[in-house]
């Protein structure tokens, strides 16, 4: 989601006449997009801009902007902490940066802005995407779920619902400007039509999706195991271009922790669904989120966890060990870990998940698969030249071009058989190799022929994540 928005900030900046800086050196306006949902966050944004302090002060025309979760959160704090920010943004007014920046600018003083409500759904902006083959569509932004541990209702509001024409047109406009591959994002994708009244009118978007032609790949993230139906898997595996690929977040394996964590699903529901899905689409790659260390958490509880773990098998997991957020219920609870069993704790399911993780993609050896050649994505190291991409289930895969093998552009699509394998990716150095032209590739020659001839040059950091804009 906050890719997904940062691709809009870059594109309303552009829209009013910046272009990217060519580093950070040179940026006439920074920005920062930023999360709240660990605390990390928070000491990272809080260091860099004091990093950038001097450099404000060498330079007072530089303006520096921070929105997103934490904007949300924080507020005037900001300012506070930081008074060489020049405008602070929320989640739900991100389409007003630019006026804010020459408010700013014209009144020689901080612009605070932050709305309790959505103005505008983040994918109606303008946008500069980061590649041509692939986009990310919002259904729904917002959650009306209310986890202990979870910051983000409070700071995206009640979920709101797209129509689905909306967002079919969207899809439809992604194709058309060169997309093979699109991502369909919510808080909670699959209570999507809440708002007009439709349960099942995820599962219908998904086929609807189906019908579009030269789209050839649709992911979505992320569904909640509460509110995730039949309807929808068979949707998944009766549509072809959607791919066998689920990201399903568990949380925990404890049904004690997950009362407390307010998930409104058990255990045996979460591997029920895990079992459905499987039936219906056996090759699906399965991925999930887990907390370690919620307040409360015995070393049975943990164990329980492992065994769930164990049992879904998992191609991989983000793991995440319990981060305080103020506001939420969890903050305030008793038996609070200490940092030492957390640790421990989170280091034993670390090294159970990449165990299974490299299994997993061990079976893969030997299987054929269709990889989307990514731009940039992995590696692509200097000793052996392999290039990287994602198979359908999602699996990264670096693989090697054969001698005389075509080169294929990022958004082709490569055939290849599996040869070799990590805990987090698929190897493939056989001279079993087909590329497949596609327009995503089409679509990328000609971007890079439009950057030739603008001179624009440069790129954007999501990882902090930073925009450096010269004006």
């Amino acid at each position: 989601m906050n890719v997904h928005d940062s691709e809009r900030i870059s594109g309303l900046l552009a829209d009013a006449g910046y272009v990217e800086a060519a580093d950070d050196e040179d940026a006439d306006i920074v920005v920062f997009n930023t999360c709240a949902v660990r605390e990390n966050a928070d000491n990272r944004l809080y260091g860099v801009l004091g990093q950038l302090a001097p450099k404000k002060k060498d330079n007072p025309n530089m303006q520096i902007a921070v929105g997103g979760c934490l904007a949300q959160k924080d507020q005037h704090k900001i300012v506070e902490k930081a008074p060489w920010v020049d405008v602070v943004f929320g989640t739900h007014n991100m389409g007003s940066l630019p006026t804010l920046l020459n408010r700013a600018r014209h009144n020689q003083e901080a612009e605070v802005e932050l709305l309790e409500a959505l103005e505008v759904f983040p994918s109606t902006l303008p946008t500069k995407r980061d590649n041509t083959y692939s986009g990310w569509v919002s259904i729904s932004v917002g959650c009306n779920n209310t986890c202990t541990f979870c910051i983000v209702p409070s700071l995206r509001g009640k979920e709101k619902d797209r129509r689905p024409g909306e967002v079919l047109n969207e899809l439809q406009a992604l194709v058309d400007d060169g997309a093979i591959e699109v991502t369909l994002l919510g808080q909670n994708v699959n209570t999507y039509g809440v708002e007009f009244g439709d349960k099942q009118a995820f599962g219908k978007l998904l086929r609807s999706a189906g019908e579009i032609e030269g789209l050839e790949r649709v992911r979505f993230t992320s569904p909640h195991p509460a509110a995730f139906t039949d309807d929808v898997i068979w949707a998944m595996a009766e549509t072809e271009n959607v791919m066998p690929q689920l990201h399903m977040p568990l949380q925990s394996g404890s049904d004690k922790v997950l009362k407390d964590m307010r998930r409104s699903y058990r255990s045996k529901k979460y591997l029920g669904i895990l079992e459905r899905v499987r039936e219906a689409m056996p090759e699906a790659a399965i991925t999930t989120d887990i907390i370690v260390g919620f307040p409360g958490e015995t070393e049975e509880d943990f164990e329980q966890t492992m065994e769930v773990v164990r049992q879904a098998r998992f191609a991989s997991a983000y793991t995440f060990q319990y981060s305080k957020r103020p506001g939420t219920p969890a903050a305030e609870m008793a038996d609070q870990l200490p940092k030492e069993i957390v640790q421990e704790r989170y280091e034993r399911l670390l090294e159970l998940v990449n165990t299974i993780s490299e299994e997993e993609n061990r079976l893969q050896i030997g299987k054929t698969v269709e990889v989307l050649v990514a731009n940039g994505e992995g590696r692509k190291d200097n000793a052996t030249m392999r290039l990287s991409g994602r198979a359908k289930d999602n699996r990264l895969v670096h693989f090697t071009v054969p001698e005389n093998g075509e080169i294929p552009r990022p958004g082709d699509v490569v055939t290849v058989e599996v040869t070799d394998n990590g805990p987090h990716f698929l190897i493939s150095d056989s001279k079993s190799y087909s590329v497949r032209k596609t327009t995503a590739g089409d679509a990328w020659d000609r971007s890079q022929l439009e950057t030739c001839s603008t001179g624009i040059s440069g790129s954007i950091s999501l990882g902090m994540p930073s925009l450096p804009i010269r004006g």
